[in-house]
């Protein structure tokens, strides 16, 4: 028994000094400039920090805030997502327990008569069983890749979170944005109908033309049919909002609220780095792919190398089982075999090309990942400076429509111009409010795809 125990232990000394033939491992270079592209200064009147990394900090807003706590302990996208990654690391603990050998305990007994002679048998045995002795690093490099494929799962599992968080809010606003279009087009329709029922007066008074009333008419009906569509299209941002939060909305959620002026989320500040794309969660899982495909590389080396394996034992026998401890009984056994590729028709030399091949694909999707990654945090850049005055001159397109529609209404009243006028100074309004509140609630969609591209929050001085 003990020169069992000095022959594993001599064995496990080797396998922890024993190194694997993985590829010294290298991130590759990002192909993106270090910096974004300048666009301007950020709205000043948004409160901003330097250092971000929870969403708590991002959505300003408590109503959503609720939406994004219930989204994320009820989706069940995000729950899949969880298992999967449990999953992935108990495979991950099964390579790694190849690592060692698998102890067993056997007792047996036995008899047996032949002849007229009865034999007896019984034996205790303590032993290892085909154990692979991982001189060339094979098992370990498996190891790497099953650790690394769980953290690539871990990561995607955040880049799942993110996507919830940002569905969530994009929801929200959606329900917001057309809240706040149902309630212009009521008031517009209800504009529309004190100025056909004077010009239908008017008509009948003999002051005025069933052209006017007519075209009074059509504009009422167009507007009638836009507030059916809004109604349509709040009660399914509602229904999405159940959907993507995974339970019945909140009793204290607020039904009637419309898109606010104020700004829902922490502003980015300025001078980011790029750098900071190698913190966003679908890099993460990429780099951890790419790691997990090198580490395989590894183990296609040193499939070229012998295999070693070891079975030993060692016990007690006797024919019978009151003399199994005695003096004597003792029983040991201990079989090593060494397994030497000499011709495989050049599947090991295939199957290491595979491997490498997939290697430099996982390079080539870490750094595509990387591009797209820059440009989606560019052109969210671009897109919030140039929506600070697109905002900024919707609201002086709304109050110069509203003077228009102001001076034609009451000149219209007057007799002094035509209903024309006036009927295109109502369209122009319409028009310019409709605007502005789809600009700002675009406005505001980009602050949460800003903050997806980024990866969920930034540190300025990184």
């Amino acid at each position: 028994m003990n020169k069992l125990l000095t022959v594993i232990t001599g064995l496990a000394l080797c396998l922890l000094s024993a190194c694997t033939l993985e590829p010294h491992y290298e991130r590759p270079q990002a192909p993106v400039p270090s910096t974004y592209p300048h666009y301007g200064t950020p709205d000043a009147t948004q409160a901003s920090t330097d250092i971000l990394t929870d969403w708590h900090l991002f959505v300003q807003d408590d109503q959503l805030r609720t939406l994004v706590e219930l989204a994320l302990n009820n989706n069940r996208d995000l729950r899949q997502a969880a298992l999967q990654v449990a999953q992935y690391e108990a495979q991950y603990r099964i390579v790694r327990a190849e690592l060692g050998p698998s102890i067993t305990v056997a007792g047996t007994q036995s008899a047996s008569h032949t002849a007229g002679v009865t034999t007896h048998a019984a034996s205790l045995e303590l032993g290892a069983s085909a154990w692979e002795i991982d001189f060339f690093g094979r098992i370990r490099s498996l190891k790497d890749q099953a650790l690394e494929q769980y953290l690539s799962t871990d990561a995607a599992r955040r880049s799942t979170q993110l996507s919830l968080i940002s569905t969530t809010a994009t929801d929200y606003l959606t329900w917001l944005g057309d809240r706040a279009l149902l309630a212009n087009t009521e008031r517009t329709v209800q504009s529309y109908r004190d100025t056909y029922e004077t010009t239908l007066r008017a008509a009948q008074l003999g002051g005025g033309s069933m052209e006017d009333v007519q075209s009074a008419r059509t504009s009422l009906t167009s507007a009638m049919a836009s507030v059916a569509s809004y109604t349509r299209a709040v009660e399914q941002d509602r229904n999405n909002l159940i959907a993507v939060i995974g339970c019945p909305l909140p009793a204290d959620f607020a039904d009637t609220r419309s898109l606010p002026e104020s700004p829902l989320f922490a502003a980015v500040p300025e001078d980011l780095p790029s750098s900071l794309l190698t913190q966003r969660p679908d890099i993460v899982e990429a780099e951890h792919t790419l790691k997990a495909a090198n580490a395989y590389v590894g183990a296609a080396r040193a499939a070229f190398f012998p295999s070693v394996s070891l079975t030993a034992a060692g016990g007690t026998a006797s024919a019978s089982l009151s003399s199994l401890f005695k003096a004597g009984s003792g029983a040991w056994s201990f079989a090593p075999s060494i397994t030497v590729p000499i011709f495989e028709s050049g599947s090991l030399h295939a199957t290491l090309d595979a491997a490498q091949i997939a290697k430099n694909i996982q390079v080539a999707a870490y750094e595509g990942t990387i591009q797209t990654a820059f440009k989606e945090v560019a052109n969210a850049l671009a897109a919030r400076s140039t929506y600070i005055d697109q905002t900024a001159a919707d609201a002086q397109y709304v109050d110069a429509a509203q003077r228009y529609y102001d001076i034609a209404n009451a000149r219209y009243r007057g007799g002094l111009d035509s209903f024309l006028t006036l009927l295109t100074a109502q369209r122009t309004l319409y028009a310019a409010q409709t605007q502005m509140i789809t600009d700002r609630a675009a406005q505001q969609s980009n602050m949460v795809t800003l903050y997806t591209a980024l990866g969920g929050g930034w540190r300025k001085d990184e």
